[in-house]
């Protein structure tokens, strides 16, 4: 009975203590050239994921940069092709409050 009782209580705070693990702000600054460029984000407490979609007509290169502090920015590149998306990870390895990232595209050569 106690037993059952004390795995009722584990199973009732489990979702509280993971609903707080999540919580910092992304801040997306982009300067994209006047390309169609489409920006989107997924957060969790683990890692943030950024998609970028190419809707312009030409190639591009996006150069990104994740500033999330206390842990080293990370700097990525991804080239793509018209009505493709490119997707960038940054994976915490510090806990962090607040994620900026920079975005600048520009058209690429083939």
């Amino acid at each position: 009975m106690l037993c059952s009782l004390a795995l009722s209580l584990l199973a009732l705070g489990a979702p509280a203590a993971h609903a707080q693990s999540q919580i910092y702000t992304v801040d997306i600054r982009p300067v994209l050239n006047d390309l169609a460029i489409e920006i989107g984000h997924v957060a969790d407490s683990r890692k943030l994921v950024v998609n970028l979609t190419n809707n312009s007509p030409t190639r591009v290169r996006c150069d990104l940069r994740f500033d999330a502090s206390p842990q080293t920015p990370l700097r990525t590149t991804r080239h793509i092709n018209p009505g493709q998306t490119g997707t960038s990870v940054l994976r915490a390895q510090r806990r962090w409050f607040s994620v900026t990232v920079d975005v600048v595209c520009i058209p690429a050569p083939r």
